[in-house]
């Protein structure tokens, strides 16, 4: 059925769908591209996926020709929606196509569990996205897996261990719930218009659990304070969150004098923990 569907560059000239940066767009045309994404989701036979931003639906063909369950495409650009129709088509009762903003879109009452979320998210959303995935109400979320485009930069921000520059908040909110790792890296050349920057494909596993007990909040707030102001010591850096800070960081066997980078995601939940009058 993919092999039925018109080349992906006649797509865009049928329908002019030339980029728009004020959509974040960047087109991957390149079908055995789209492919190698949607195989690095894993096995997609018995779940649905989430797709955000499909633009003329490279990827949306990649997910469906993969052998997905069904697909949920959300996407903004109204001038998308006949290519996706055409592809929705060729596909019965596999595609269905929602003109809006992923900020605001209910997916599950759309989707059955278990849910995959692949994408090749719009550039100006990508981060704000992964945080609302990974920070929901409720653990374990609504998804199995991410299996996410970031500009370079970002997917090594998200993949980062301590002691690197990549290395803060990203990293540890990512880690703390889930695998992450880089599959798939792609040169500006891959896409239309090409990018300034370097692309990868990021695959995030979601764990039942958090890998050590922290308040979720809790967490966050120490986590955002230290990398606030990363250039300082912690005991300078965390002073308003806690009277007693220096006391805290050696309870939670952290140097005082430590900087953020240099503290492990363990050591930042014996943290938590602690300033939540629990034990280290």
């Amino acid at each position: 059925m993919i092999d039925a569907l018109p080349p992906l560059r006649d797509v865009i000239r049928t329908h002019d769908l030339r980029a728009k940066k004020s959509f974040g767009q960047n087109f991957l045309l390149d079908l055995n591209l789209t492919a190698r994404i949607a195989r690095a989701a894993g096995d997609l036979s018995g779940a649905d996926v989430l797709e955000v931003g499909p633009g003329p639906g490279g990827l949306t063909r990649g997910l469906l020709a993969e052998g997905a369950r069904r697909v949920l495409a959300i996407e903004k650009d109204p001038r998308c929606m006949a290519a996706l129709a055409e592809i929705a088509t060729a596909y019965p009762d596999r595609l269905v196509v929602i003109e809006g903003d992923a900020l605001d879109v209910d997916a599950l009452a759309h989707l059955t569990p278990p849910i995959k979320v692949v994408s090749n998210l719009p550039y100006n959303v990508g981060t704000e996205l992964l945080i609302r995935w990974m920070t929901p109400k409720q653990w374990p979320p609504f998804w199995d897996s991410l299996t996410l485009m970031f500009q370079r930069e970002v997917a090594e921000r998200i993949v980062a261990h301590p002691g690197s520059k990549a290395y803060g908040r990203l990293a540890l909110m990512v880690q703390w719930r889930a695998d992450a790792r880089i599959v798939l890296s792609l040169p500006p050349e891959a896409f239309t218009p090409a990018p300034k920057v370097s692309s990868a494909v990021v695959h995030i596993t979601s764990l039942r659990t958090p890998r050590f007990p922290a308040n979720a909040a809790t967490l966050e707030r120490v986590v955002a304070a230290g990398f606030n102001q990363r250039r300082k010591m912690l005991r300078a850096a965390l002073r308003g969150v806690h009277p007693q800070i220096e006391a805290m960081l050696v309870a939670a066997e952290i140097a005082p004098t430590a900087r953020a980078e240099e503290i492990g995601l363990e050591a930042w939940c014996r943290l938590a923990r602690l300033l939540d009058g629990g034990q280290a």
